[in-house]
């Protein structure tokens, strides 16, 4: 089923995917294009609905910019059929997400073309403003000077996401289509493989030149993987060490506001209704007085610590560690790191990838008699 062309890079390689991204949305089947798009009014770039293709000469998916994670936007468009075909173009985190809500019930793969481009990183949202303000209009292609290791430039001055430094998933292996850009000889040409059978329906309408898959992709991507994976254990144990008890749990998150940013930005928070936002917290004023009075001081706002361990419970099984938690807390404590950690430990007990496959079941969704004997304790 798989088919590998290449897209030819001409002028340059964000030139060369904006006429690849024109090329599919003028494609018969293709209503629209889910795309980041630079913002004309402000050096931005955010998620944008295209159907027209001229519009297409802003759309930046290359850009270090990650303001929040599209999967929850995607599975709110899918919800329900539309007769349309839209191809939806997301980081391969985003399409794990994604993944992880259509199995929750939350969208549907029905009428979309998944497309996904080797992740090369994006910077947080503060650095990513200081970083455009360093680099001007060319900002991306700044970036990719940077990090396709074709020179030096403001880039150099700037350190990707810590969810993006430790991120493991960074080629697109859900997509329909995916567009490697590791390995490959960038100023030459790029790959396009098509994974399934949706994707070399819409590759063939593209006439792009058949390609092989050049013996450096392999070896580039094993590279990156080994340093993102020692990176990674390395941010585990540290993390554990200063989260492994209560009294250290308390003061790693001793700067938490209540203000649920983190929760808001998760895209695998997906219930309508938050306990922490209904009256179950909405404690009697008494009750502070009684706490205070217990313990001679309590912190405020209460019950901070309890809403990070709540989440972790519910939702470490989803976690795709994209790090739109820690982008959005507005006093810098690293939320990633924490949920990375936990989740990951959750997910090895479990067997489970999130975002891995749509066919396989979240965890505790389904009765396995075999599960956990040692825990059950039934011989």
């Amino acid at each position: 089923m798989t088919a590998t062309v290449k897209i030819d890079v001409k002028e340059s390689l964000l030139a060369s995917l904006r006429a690849f991204f024109k090329q599919v949305l003028e494609l018969d089947p293709i209503s629209a294009l889910f795309i980041p798009q630079r913002l004309p009014m402000k050096n931005m770039v955010m998620p944008a609905l295209v159907t027209d293709p001229e519009k297409l000469a802003y759309c930046d998916p290359l850009a270090p910019a990650f303001p929040l994670n599209a999967a929850r936007v995607v599975a709110r468009m899918t919800r329900r059929p539309t007769g349309q075909k839209i191809a939806v173009v997301l980081r391969p985190c985003e399409m794990r997400a994604f993944v992880e809500l259509v199995k929750l019930k939350q969208g549907l793969t029905d009428e979309i073309v998944l497309i996904g481009i080797d992740c090369l990183g994006a910077y947080a949202n503060k650095d990513y403003f200081k970083f455009v303000e360093t680099a001007g209009e060319d900002s991306t292609a700044a970036f990719l000077q940077t990090a396709l290791g074709q020179g030096t430039g403001p880039a150099d001055d700037f350190q990707l996401a810590s969810a993006c430094r430790v991120c493991e998933f960074f080629t697109p292996a859900m997509a329909d289509i995916q567009i490697g850009i590791f390995g490959m000889d960038t100023t030459r040409e790029i790959l396009v493989q098509a994974n399934t059978a949706k994707g070399t329906d819409l590759v063939a309408g593209l006439n792009l030149a058949e390609a092989e898959l050049p013996p450096g992709r392999r070896e580039a991507i094993d590279t990156l993987l080994k340093k993102r994976t020692a990176d990674r254990d390395a941010l585990f144990a540290a993390t554990s060490a200063a989260t492994d008890n209560i009294e250290k749990l308390t003061t790693y998150l001793a700067h938490c506001i209540n203000c649920y940013n983190c929760r808001v930005a998760c895209p695998v928070c997906y219930c309508k209704e938050c306990v922490f936002v209904t009256d179950v917290f909405d404690h009697d004023p008494a009750q502070y007085l009684q706490w205070s009075r217990r313990k001679g001081a309590i912190k405020m706002p209460t019950d901070t610590v309890f809403y990070h361990l709540t989440r972790l419970a519910h939702m470490s099984t989803a976690c795709v560690g994209c790090g739109q938690c820690s982008n959005a807390c507005p006093n810098d404590i690293p939320v990633m790191e924490l949920f990375r950690t936990v989740a990951h430990q959750t997910q090895l007990a479990f067997d489970y990838q999130a975002g891995r496959a749509l066919d396989e079941k979240p965890p505790l969704s389904e009765f396995k008699e075999d599960e956990f004997q040692e825990v059950v304790g039934i011989n």
